[in-house]
Order: C-alpha cells, then sequence, then structure tokens
C-alpha cells in the first residue's frame, strides 16, 4: 500500500452527486480518488488499481457492493472496504460486515465523520509493535502467527481479513480480560470515540464462525454481557 498523501481510495458509488462529495471531502487529505458507477466497474478497478480502502454503496447496478465485497474477499483481498448504506436498520448492514467489510457508514452521512472513519483505518495497519511481545500465540487447537499474520485451527490455516486478524491478535494477547466495545474500537479500528458498537460485535461473530468448534457455544471468544468480550485460552 502507498503511504502518506500518496493513498489512493476508490469510491464505488453509482449517485455522482455522492461520489463528488466524497472527492472534494478528499481533496485537502491529498488522497487520490478513483471512482466507478457500477459493481463490475467497481470489481475490475479494485483488482487493478491496489487502492488503500475502497468506498462501497450497497446498492449498485450490475452487482451489489455485496457481491463486490464477497468476490474481492474470496480473492484474498485484505484492502479496508467501508460499507455505505442508506439505512441504519437494514440487514444489509450484518450482512455486509459478515462478508468481510472493515466498517460501514449511514448516508446521509457528516463529511467529518466519514473523513475520520477513513483516516482511522489508513492509519492503522498492524497491531503496535509493543504489543508483539510474543511472535506466536498457541491455545488449544488454535494458534496464532503474529509474525507472518496467520491463523491455524486444528493445522487447517484459516483466511482472516486484516481487521479480523487484528481483533483476535489483540484478544488473545490479553486472555481472561475482560475488553470493553469502547477498547476495541479504539484499539483496532483507530476510533477516539465509540462510534458503532454493531460494528464489533458482527466482526466478533463472524471470528466465532472460523475459529470456534462451536459458535454457538465458544471455546476462546465469551461474551461480556454490558461491557464487551473476553479471551479464554
Amino acid at each position: 500500500m502507498s503511504s502518506g498523501g500518496n493513498r489512493t481510495l476508490l469510491i464505488v458509488e453509482d449517485d455522482s452527486p455522492t461520489r463528488d462529495l466524497i472527492r472534494l471531502a478528499c481533496q485537502p487529505q491529498n488522497y487520490q480518488v478513483l471512482e466507478a458507477s457500477t459493481g463490475p466497474e467497481g470489481l475490475e478497478a479494485a483488482r487493478q488499481s491496489a487502492p488503500d480502502l475502497i468506498i462501497l454503496d450497497v446498492n449498485l447496478p450490475g452487482m451489489s457492493g455485496l457481491d463486490v465485497c464477497r468476490r474481492l474477499r474470496s480473492d484474498g483481498s485484505r484492502t479496508p472496504i467501508l460499507m455505505l448504506t442508506a439505512k441504519s436498520d437494514t440487514i444489509d448492514v450484518v450482512v455486509g460486515l459478515e462478508l468481510g467489510a472493515d466498517d460501514y457508514i449511514t448516508k446521509p452521512f457528516e463529511v467529518r465523520e466519514l473523513l475520520a472513519r477513513i483516516g482511522a483505518h489508513l492509519r492503522r495497519s498492524e497491531i503496535a509493535p509493543s504489543e508483539n511481545v510474543r511472535e506466536r500465540f498457541e491455545f488449544p487447537g488454535l494458534s496464532i502467527d503474529l509474525r507472518r499474520r496467520q491463523v491455524h485451527r486444528d493445522g487447517e490455516e484459516i483466511p482472516l481479513t486484516l481487521t479480523e486478524f487484528n481483533l483476535l491478535a489483540l484478544l488473545a494477547s490479553r486472555p481472561g480480560q475482560v475488553m470493553s466495545r469502547g477498547e476495541l474500537l479504539r484499539r483496532v479500528w483507530g476510533y477516539e470515540v465509540e462510534i458503532e458498537t454493531r460494528t464489533v460485535d458482527a466482526h466478533v461473530y463472524r471470528l466465532r464462525r472460523k475459529i470456534e468448534p462451536s459458535a454457538d457455544q465458544p471455546t476462546f471468544i465469551h461474551s461480556v454481557p454490558g461491557i464487551g468480550y473476553r479471551f479464554t485460552g
């Protein structure tokens, strides 16, 4: 990925005024902005240009944003994906996060909030070096290799998105410690304040389905009602 002011954003949005708004908002940040107005165009642009972040509308002509997200993650892409949705209470939000999107924002949105989310996702890349006291975490049936950024369950590699890996590594680095949703948002997503909790819950739900022997009866990631989550090794 590029660095500094050369970061490249891909906006996949069929509404021209919304694309214009995002592009104009990004100009002072010196982001390079690429645009696509349909699902197939967005998918091709993402594959060809390897952007640093993708802003992806859920409802697109030709192919939905959910399908674009699904295909990119199937390709092995770890590029952060920020979904745009017109309704905060739609199932699309949860489905998008389950498919591997890193975050979402509801239209109409405040430009400052959008830029804050973009900046947070571009800043975060790995668990901070100070966190990596160890290179590997080993638990019964689960191995987390921090250097290679790989996770194995019963010897089989489990593909995780960047956000999923960072979330798992952070929880696993503090076995037995309760971590609030707000703390997880700050340390994994880079937010200074708790903007949404559904993002964390959806990622934990997805992680459980990938790493737990039984997602309905988790062995590793336990819910702490009213607070957040605790990892048990």
